[in-house]
């Protein structure tokens, strides 16, 4: 079968190559998936660049979401069967290829409604945002939720979940052009912080919120943008640290935590 294989790692990601392999029989508790369609995640990029926390052993096919149908069963499957469509999500990928042998846990049953590219860009963006905003940042209708990166898959879920909670939406980006897409999702008010964080946001934020801050900042940036959010949070509010995307694993003053409660 045809797959894009990683062979080494590297800041330019074409040393992705696409290249004849052969896959091996599902073994126990796998099902091999035919690939109908893959999305392409930011932490794919960061793995080939050698910059994220999970780093696949090399050789390795990336693509980390999919969606497909199931084809053939290894030994001891019970939740699958053949004909099944399915999506999956899996750090060290194997999504950039014709098919794949995933374990049946790493799987569930694509969505009916939803079309086989719609749903191999879901589940990663769309349940982070779920899980981050109301299990662990218990965001409710009324507050105030400030998305960083808002332009990006995760973020733009972010905003959409944060509208259907009730909350009032801030969300911030790097370009004019990124923002006009962000207005779309819904978000109440978007601030440009440009393209090397010059412009900042920690004042505009305290503006928009009547000088209190936001109550629940979700941020998938880091680095710099980490230091201004500690900076423009309300009493009693949450820090959603969701990844690093600007590449600087920030260090947290531990005094701002406890001066806002």
């Amino acid at each position: 079968m045809r797959a894009m294989m990683v062979r080494e790692n590297n800041q330019d990601i074409s040393v992705m190559r696409l290249e004849e392999v052969t896959l091996p029989p599902p073994g126990e508790r796998e099902v091999r998936v035919r690939i109908r369609a893959a999305s392409t995640q930011f932490p794919d990029i960061l793995m080939i660049q050698k910059k994220y926390q999970y780093q696949p052993p090399l050789p390795y096919i990336p693509g980390t979401e999919y969606a497909g149908d199931v084809v053939a069963l290894g030994p001891g499957v019970t939740q699958w069967k053949i004909g099944d469509a399915v999506v999956a999500g899996m750090l060290g990928g194997g999504g950039f290829a014709e098919e794949v042998n995933a374990h049946e846990g790493s799987l569930r049953r694509k969505p009916g409604p939803l079309s086989y590219a719609q749903a191999c860009s879901f589940r990663s963006a769309y349940l982070t945002a779920q899980v981050s905003l109301v299990r662990r940042g218990e965001l409710r209708a009324g507050e105030t939720l400030l998305v960083h990166g808002a332009a990006g898959g995760v973020g733009l879920a972010a905003v959409e979940v944060g509208k259907m909670l009730g909350a009032t939406v801030i969300a911030t980006g790097s370009s004019d052009e990124k923002l006009a897409i962000v207005s779309k999702y819904g978000a109440d008010h978007v601030i440009n912080y440009g393209a090397d964080f010059k412009l900042g946001f920690r004042e505009k934020v305290k503006e928009l919120t009547g000088g209190n801050g936001a109550d629940v900042i979700f941020d998938p940036v880091g680095g710099d943008v980490f230091d201004e959010s500690i900076r423009c949070i309300n009493w009693n509010g949450r820090l959603l640290v969701i990844g690093f995307a600007s590449g600087r694993i920030p260090t947290a003053p531990v005094n701002m935590p406890l001066i806002k409660g």
